[in-house]
């Protein structure tokens, strides 16, 4: 794989007791020292443009500002530094160029993967939150389908962080060139992703959401996956697929409940890439959650090492009956 990377990300000072931290790249990187077939590249921050595209400017000016004051506590979760804003930027911008690499072809051991922070996937149209100050995915999303020169007219975006994505959600509700789907924890922060969310006007049968019970593990996550995500990314035929890739739903993130393996990250990368494949659409990676060092970092390691070519082994076992009718009731034919 390449990597998107930069050392700006790294200027993103959360505080000493923050699960959000520098030492998460620190820990991906020393992971992927170990592999071969590992490129880094670095990419311009988004622009005000990129950014404003998703995000109202009013909130844009207030983040920047109250950043160049000296950040502090946004809310209880969500804490900016003077830093903040160029790494918040950087990330949205490593994010623009994995999605632009993979509408322009990158495949296979060049599928690109952005590694920025802070991660993204909480911030909605007009505010920051759950430690998110621009939302990265939706950002690069929207400068897919904003470009003409790439010819770009669907995106579906699958987040397997275990926290719901809200503000992609609620920046493409209504949006008909973006497929959101969700599979996450039931009852976590934020509260949202309810399997009756579905989308709206224009938008309608255009998000999916798959609310599973703690406990859930690689057998729940990976017939989401095959029998109701595979066949989404069939039916709405996306040009690019942006993978919302947080790894806190692992059996060892000090933060969830969840069950899912090491090796069962790995099988849900080889599933949604044949998917992909299959209707011809590029894949890229943008890192979200995941909280335990070495767990985040063996996850992003089996994504790369995936791509390189080896074949995961993820836990099997019986998928609970509730999962079944869960997926019946939500996937989209």
């Amino acid at each position: 794989m390449q990597f998107g990377y930069s050392e700006t990300c790294m200027d993103h000072d959360t505080g000493e007791r923050h699960p959000e931290t520098a030492d998460r790249l620190v820990a991906i990187r020393r992971a992927l020292q170990r592999r071969h077939g590992v490129a880094y590249i670095d990419a311009p921050p988004a622009s005000r443009a990129a950014i404003t595209a998703v995000h109202a400017p009013v909130y844009v000016d207030q983040m920047e500002a109250f950043i160049t004051r000296g950040g502090g506590n946004w809310d209880p979760d969500t804490v900016a530094h003077p830093g903040s804003w160029a790494a918040a930027t950087t990330a949205a911008g490593l994010a623009v160029w994995a999605a632009e690499a993979a509408a322009d072809g990158a495949s296979g051991r060049e599928t690109p993967f952005a590694i920025g922070r802070p991660p993204g996937h909480h911030a909605v149209g007009d505010d920051a939150m759950g430690f998110c100050l621009l939302n990265n995915a939706a950002i690069a999303a929207q400068a897919l389908l904003d470009a003409p020169e790439r010819d770009v007219e669907r995106v579906l975006i699958f987040d397997w962080d275990v926290h719901h994505g809200n503000g992609i959600q609620d920046i493409f509700y209504a949006d008909p060139a973006v497929c959101y789907v969700s599979i996450h924890e039931a009852g976590l922060y934020p509260g949202t992703g309810g399997m009756d969310e579905r989308g709206v006007d224009a938008g309608a049968e255009t998000t999916m959401n798959f609310p599973l019970t703690a406990g859930a593990g690689d057998p729940e996550y990976l017939a989401i996956v095959e029998e109701a995500i595979a066949p989404a990314i069939a039916s709405f035929a996306p040009d690019v697929v942006l993978v919302a890739a947080g790894f806190d739903a692992h059996r060892h993130d000090p933060i969830s409940r969840m069950q899912v393996s090491t090796e069962g990250f790995g099988a849900m990368t080889a599933a949604v890439d044949a998917a992909a494949q299959a209707v011809d659409a590029g894949v890229a990676y943008i890192l979200e959650g995941g909280y335990g060092l070495d767990t985040l970092a063996q996850g992003v390691a089996t994504v790369h090492e995936t791509y390189d070519g080896r074949t995961p082994t993820p836990q099997t076992g019986s998928v609970d009956p509730l999962v079944t009718e869960l997926i019946e009731a939500v996937r989209i034919d």
